[in-house]
């Protein structure tokens, strides 16, 4: 009889380090850019373009908004509905009270970081799970949207400039050849800013070390229940960029819209190669998750594939990503 001890077999995804799960994410956007291309000639026109990246914008500041959640190996389920009750605030103090513009954007961000804070405090002092204290959080801004709007869309036609924040562009003025939209803009230096703090400051590092070990930081003296809560803030306040940002495409705050965009959101942040376990991600792979959505859900349009297929294919994914990260922890 052998004495060889049988070694399991084992999926090449396994092999995938972080690194190489973000080069093959780029590849896979790639890959779809081409094979819509090949199946429709509308897929490359510009004007399908700049809308591929006005979508990215929103869904990728919102999925920017996750990562920092789920790298502390929680989840936040309220980012699409807290996009939402930004926009309505922003309408409240611009249309309804009629303050000028930097105010409205100044509240929006307010509203998303008190909400966040708010949601962090249940989490880190109440000790309620994420997902619950998240759930019960979309909850209650989806009502508090349609209670304070009345249940009425909010328009922005007296508002000067607010539909420049989004539709308008910077670039193009400057280039005329290159039309890139200033919600594209915002959501590349959200991203740099988020990028930085990730990297360099100590909200970074003890984002990181809150889903590597939280118990471990805890007993090093540190006080995570801070840190949590600051945590949760930052994502809260990145929803409110995000809610300004749809209510300039929109021009107008939608009380109903806003629930599902937080599995867009978590989708890119997972295909991106962010482990939902926590300890590990980066904005650079979300970026890439976010176009990966936008384009595969643009294509699918175009191919005039119908919309309950359409959510299927995410789901699918989203489980296909999800499956692939835990190959991966399974090898560390």
């Amino acid at each position: 009889m052998s004495n060889a001890v049988s070694q399991p077999v084992t999926s090449p995804f396994a092999r995938v380090s972080g690194a190489q799960h973000r080069l093959l994410a780029f590849a896979s956007l790639i890959l779809l850019v081409v094979v819509f291309s090949i199946a429709s000639e509308n897929f490359m026109q510009t004007s399908n373009i700049i809308a591929i990246l006005q979508a990215t914008s929103v869904n990728g500041v919102l999925a920017v908004a996750a990562t920092v959640v789920i790298i502390t190996g929680g989840i936040d389920l309220s980012v699409g509905t807290l996009m939402t009750f930004c926009a309505v605030i922003a309408g409240v103090v611009l249309t309804y009270w009629g303050m000028p513009l930097p105010f409205g954007i100044l509240a929006a961000i307010l509203a998303g970081a008190l909400c966040g804070c708010a949601s962090g405090t249940f989490i880190a002092k109440m000790k309620i799970p994420p997902f619950i204290a998240t759930l019960g959080m979309m909850l209650i801004l989806k009502g508090l949207s349609l209670v304070i709007s009345g249940t009425r869309p909010i328009y922005f036609n007296d508002t000067p400039g607010f539909t420049q924040i989004s539709q308008g562009s910077i670039v193009g003025y400057f280039v005329p050849a290159v039309p890139l939209p200033n919600g594209v803009l915002i959501l590349f230096l959200v991203a740099i800013v988020v990028a930085f703090v990730l990297s360099k400051t100590a909200l970074g590092r003890y984002t990181f070390a809150l889903g590597s070990n939280e118990e471990a930081v805890r007993l090093s003296g540190v006080n995570t229940d801070r840190w949590k809560i600051a945590v949760y803030t930052l994502a809260g306040s990145i929803c409110g960029i995000a809610g300004l940002l749809i209510a300039s495409r929109l021009n107008s705050a939608q009380p109903a819209l806003g629930q599902g965009y937080e599995l867009d959101a978590i989708a890119a942040v997972v295909i991106g190669g962010t482990s939902l376990s926590g300890g590990r991600g980066t904005v650079l792979g979300t970026l890439i998750g976010a176009l990966i959505m936008s384009v595969l859900l643009n294509g699918l349009r175009i191919l005039s594939v119908a919309q309950e297929w359409q959510t299927v294919v995410t789901g699918s994914i989203i489980i296909l990503a999800v499956y692939i990260d835990m190959l991966r922890r399974k090898r560390m």
